[in-house]
């Protein structure tokens, strides 16, 4: 993708809606384009859990899809003070603690329902983690409501009848998910 555009296009924006920022750093991943926001301000970029920074993102995308004249939006991540990050990073750990428990008891568990871009972070945290080789994810559910189901790859380990273990534990109070949404 263009970094001049996406640099371009993240800092109109961001001017016109008068949110204070002094760069914003363009870097291309793998299969995606991040762009960080550099501002002191940052909690105002971010807004409510993140709605700001989401709305900037979908704005920014469909904005870069227009002038690029591309068949469907880029995949743009944008992020601020390591904001976007960090739930990238909980997520990822999320999975890891709830692999545990599918390996100890052999049940699927299914995580709480979040939004494709972070199904696709534990999809591909998953399957590119050694440690994790002997599982595999499926998504589950329907729009708001989908989620991902870790469960063993070797399916003889698993009891007749298993049903889905429940996506929080009782004692697991932390794992509120409901803010991840790109």
């Amino acid at each position: 993708m263009d970094s001049a555009l996406v640099k371009d296009i993240v800092g109109q924006l961001l001017t016109k809606l008068d949110l204070q920022f002094s760069d914003v750093v363009v870097t291309d991943e793998e299969d995606y384009t991040r762009a960080e926001i550099v501002s002191d301000t940052a909690s105002r970029i971010i807004g409510w859990h993140g709605e700001t920074l989401n709305s900037i993102q979908h704005l920014a995308k469909s904005i870069i899809r227009q002038k690029g004249n591309l068949d469907r939006s880029p995949f743009l991540v944008l992020d601020v003070d390591g904001y976007r990050k960090s739930q990238e990073d909980k997520v990822r750990a999320i999975a890891e603690k709830k692999a545990d428990f599918v390996r100890r008891t052999g049940s699927r568990v299914a995580l709480a329902p979040m939004s494709p871009y972070f199904r696709r972070i534990v999809h591909l945290h998953v399957a590119s983690t050694p440690e994790l080789a002997d599982l595999t994810t499926e998504s589950s559910g329907q729009g708001d409501y989908r989620q991902v189901v870790l469960k063993l790859k070797d399916e003889s380990k698993v009891r007749d009848g298993e049903e889905l273990a429940p996506v929080i534990a009782e004692d697991e109070g932390d794992d509120d998910l409901g803010n991840l949404d790109i």
